[in-house]
């Protein structure tokens, strides 16, 4: 297969699911809702097979090229052409797999879990418009494609957040996800900008070869940083990072499979995989901010799952702290396994909050089965003793627990391993402890309340009767969570179980290299060969300044094989910080392993065994408990701060506009009324007055000269006689 080949199979993958949403918005009603929803389903099913298809082609046949791309000129603004296009690289291919598989998998349990919905086919049709714009931001090779199949994800999740937008719970979270993700777009739009009124060009990779050769934005490493920051901005809000991190947990009022859909591998990892996009831009000052952005959010979203009660909030908390570990990794330069845990994660989230829905599911027909109207199905104080009535799902969750709580033979061990080893790494290169430190932290309070959740809902005695009459649900629901609980073993991206860099996983999304001048970079990142010559523009130094993705050809050379990506084999590109990384994978694992351990041992001790009261624990740590589950009162605070700030503005501007605004145009106009009195009288008395006396005093000549108009000729002799005389006499 050539590569063109590979990128009309991409744009064919882009399309289908295009092609759904036009087919259920326009013929759904018609269609009906079985027929439908298997138009959804199997359009993305047949996605999802080229999909497994073009990454298998990429991987084994073009594994070390770099981006297989086109281009074509769109448009002139002014001296710049604009181009679009799109490219598939190493990452990009196994997104696509990530992309498509969640989705096919969601579509395929909604079948049953939105069954007798009255939208039902329009739920199908939101799906294929939100997978349509997350394959377009996977197959992007330039920042204006990617930021505008960025604002459809937004406008799609919208849709799909506030799907029973009957409930204002449903409609209030669609609207603070969509506003709160604006305004890290702002930020975004503002770096796109930069970046392309300094470079004259939206393509990656030709920005990337003009940093390589030090043309700087501005000629500054500062604007550099700052348009690297501002692009992070984007990925702060859509990957829902401090402090925009708000709207993800209120997400959750949408339907449980768009939670999976949203939560796992789709929207949130869309902020994941555009840092992931633009690392090679990014100065060492951007990177240590977004570390430390990472690690917060981490840390920060872990204390507050600690805990909640209702199900999908845990997971939903899970999420943000997860994607923190992402975010972080890329941060502090390990980038394999920040991409690496964005996959592993996908998987066993997916799982997580499918099994979720497969449980509130069967809540929901036990409630409704006793006609109760009030219960929460979703809090896990309704729960308890699910593990017996439904042992597949139970199964599946636990694995999928295992997993995110970084257990041996897992997926989540091994991406989790090697993010706290790059921590380790960073720490001791950098002095940053505080790094590391969230980010063992985090990973030992992710394996306690994922084993307090976990327990609480599947050990133990039913807390209420509903739970006890809970069963196990049908194979459309059970099924997507067996494949993604098997996704979550070690054995699909390593053969060695506590190595992934060993694995081929690793050796396919190896680290690309910086563009950015040395001065600018951490100098235990820069390789121990010398870096580029900056100050030399030529075909070569663009070529070696040029993002190396996948360890092969540069980005920019498209197919050409005018000039290959320099032989590093001897080093690899090898730097102190991978060394670093090498020596501290042992003791990274052994203390994640030993803090894990601690963390589930804990919640046994506290949940499974009843050693400690939990009630007890939170009377006497009172402060901290109301603490995290008021979740550092960070809605409180931005309703008292922003919020409020905005609506005291707004009343502001609104006494202005009344008071001054229209105060100016009432004096106007009471001026003008006065003005038109004033002119209207002059007119009556002055104008009117004179026209009138002018005209009576035309009429009062007209009437006496009408007397002597008699039409007798002896009375006009008579007239020139007298006439003739006065004025004799005059003279005389």
């Amino acid at each position: 297969m050539t590569p063109d080949t590979l990128l009309i199979l991409s744009a064919v993958i882009l399309i289908i699911p295009l092609i759904s949403f036009l087919i259920l918005v326009f013929f759904g009603k018609r269609l009906g809702d079985k027929a439908g929803a298997a138009i959804g389903t199997t359009m993305l099913g047949i996605d999802l097979l080229l999909s497994v298809y073009v990454c298998y082609v990429k991987l084994v046949d073009f594994g070390d090229a770099g981006m297989i791309q086109m281009k074509f000129n769109w448009l002139m603004l002014g001296t710049k052409d604009v181009s679009l296009g799109m490219g598939i690289d190493n990452i990009a291919v196994i997104m696509l797999i990530v992309v498509n598989l969640i989705s096919f998998l969601v579509h395929l349990f909604s079948v049953e879990y939105m069954r007798g919905d009255k939208r039902y086919t329009r739920y199908f049709a939101y799906l294929g418009i939100f997978t349509f714009s997350m394959l377009g931001i996977v197959i992007a090779n330039n920042l204006l494609n990617m930021y505008i199949f960025w604002e459809l994800v937004g406008v799609s999740s919208y849709l799909l957040i506030g799907f029973w937008y009957e409930k204002d719970s449903a409609s209030n979270a669609s609207k603070k996800a969509f506003i709160t993700n604006r305004i890290g777009d702002f930020g975004l739009l503002a770096g796109v900008l930069i970046l392309f009124l300094t470079y004259g060009t939206f393509m990656f990779d030709d920005i990337f070869a003009q940093i390589g050769l030090g043309v700087l934005p501005f000629d500054s490493g500062t604007w550099l940083t700052v348009s690297g920051i501002l692009l992070f901005c984007g990925a702060i809000g859509k990957s829902a990072q401090f402090p925009l991190h708000v709207w993800l947990p209120d997400a959750m009022e949408g339907p449980t499979p768009v939670s999976a859909l949203i939560h796992a591998a789709t929207m949130v990892a869309a902020g994941v995989y555009f840092t992931a996009r633009i690392f090679p831009m990014l100065t060492a000052d951007a990177l240590l901010l977004i570390a430390y952005i990472g690690a917060l959010t981490a840390f920060m979203a872990a204390t507050i799952a600690l805990t909640q009660n209702d199900f999908k909030k845990v997971l939903a908390y899970s999420t943000v702290s997860q994607l923190g570990y992402m975010i972080m990794a890329i941060g502090v330069g390990a980038f394999t396994n920040g991409f690496f845990h964005l996959v592993t994660h996908a998987w066993f989230k997916a799982c997580l909050f499918l099994a979720s829905g497969s449980v509130i599911h069967a809540m929901h027909h036990a409630l409704h089965a006793a006609k109760d109207h009030h219960t929460d199905p979703q809090d896990i104080r309704n729960m308890g003793g699910l593990r017996k009535t439904m042992p597949l799902t139970y199964l599946m969750f636990l694995i999928a627990t295992l997993a995110i709580s970084g257990v041996p033979f897992t997926s989540g061990f091994l991406s989790k391993d090697g993010i706290l080893a790059g921590t380790l790494a960073f720490g001791s290169l950098s002095g940053h402890w505080l790094i590391p430190l969230a980010g063992f932290g985090a990973a030992g309070m992710t394996a306690f309340y994922m084993f307090r959740l976990m327990i609480e809902a599947f050990h133990g005695k039913p807390k209420t009767e509903f739970a006890a009459h809970t069963h196990e649900n049908n194979r459309q629901i059970t099924g997507p969570l067996i494949l993604l609980a098997f996704l979550s073993f070690f054995i699909w991206y390593s053969f060695n179980p506590f190595d992934g860099s060993s694995g081929w996983f690793a050796s396919k999304t190896q680290t690309p290299k910086s563009v950015v001048p040395a001065e600018y970079q951490f100098d235990f990142i820069v390789p121990y060969e010398d870096m580029p010559d900056n100050s030399a523009h030529s075909e070569a130094n663009i070529a070696e300044a040029g993002l190396h993705t996948d360890g092969g050809q540069t980005a920019g050379q498209e197919h050409s094989e005018g000039h290959n990506a320099p032989d590093n084999a001897e080093h690899h590109g090898m730097n102190k910080f991978e060394e670093e990384i090498h020596n501290q994978h042992y003791p990274a694992m052994i203390l994640s392993l030993i803090i894990a351990g601690l963390g589930i041992l804990i919640s046994f001790a506290i949940y499974q065994f009843k050693l400690v009261n939990p009630d007890n624990l939170a009377r006497q740590f009172n402060k901290l408990y109301k603490f995290s589950l008021n979740k550092w009162y960070f809605d409180e605070f931005y309703a008292k701060t922003f919020i409020g700030g905005t609506i005291l503005l707004s009343r502001i501007l609104s006494w202005f506009d009344l008071k001054f605004v229209d105060g100016i145009v009432n004096a106007t106009a009471v001026i003008t009324n006065f003005v038109s009195m004033v002119v209207g009288k002059f007119d009556n008395l002055v104008i009117d007055g004179f026209v009138n006396l002018t005209a009576n005093a035309t009429g009062l000549i007209g009437a006496a000269l009408r007397k002597f108009q008699t039409g007798r000729v002896q009375s006009y002799v008579a007239f020139a006689i007298i006439g003739f005389m006065i004025i004799l006499y005059m003279v005389a």
